[in-house]
């Protein structure tokens, strides 16, 4: 049983970047997903897709490279399932100096901190990308 997923898939991309991999497939779920369209809308990864094999669904992403450098130079979880961490509209983070990206889960579905800011929600801070 893992105990959390999030941080699981975070830790394949990055395991799959120091590799130098093109891709990473894990099991899918929904949140999953809405992080990789979270990433793949900033840039961060090439494609997402979901397949089904031997009756389980899998997630495989697309790791992106510039210049042979991976585009995710920090990929960190913040808020766990021990400890999660929430902010309202007005505490949310900027991830080094705004040239980052905080992926929040909020009301409205899984985004940056600043659509979130433009919608005026907060949420659960999931992760930070840089």
């Amino acid at each position: 049983m893992m105990t959390d997923p999030i941080a699981d898939m975070l830790t394949r991309i990055r395991n799959a970047q120091g590799a130098a991999k093109t891709y990473v497939e894990m099991p899918a779920a929904k949140v999953k997903s809405a992080i990789c369209a979270v990433l793949k809308a900033e840039g961060y990864i090439t494609e997402y897709s979901e397949s089904e094999q031997d009756g389980k669904k899998t997630l495989r992403v697309g790791i992106r490279y510039f210049q042979g450098a991976p585009a995710i130079e920090m990929l960190k979880r913040v808020s766990t399932p021990g400890r999660r961490v929430y902010v309202g509209k007005k505490e949310l983070p900027e991830v080094n100096g705004g040239l980052g990206t905080a992926i929040v889960s909020t009301s409205k579905g899984v985004m940056t901190e600043r659509s979130a800011r433009s919608l005026g929600e907060g949420g659960e801070v999931l992760c930070y990308v840089f």
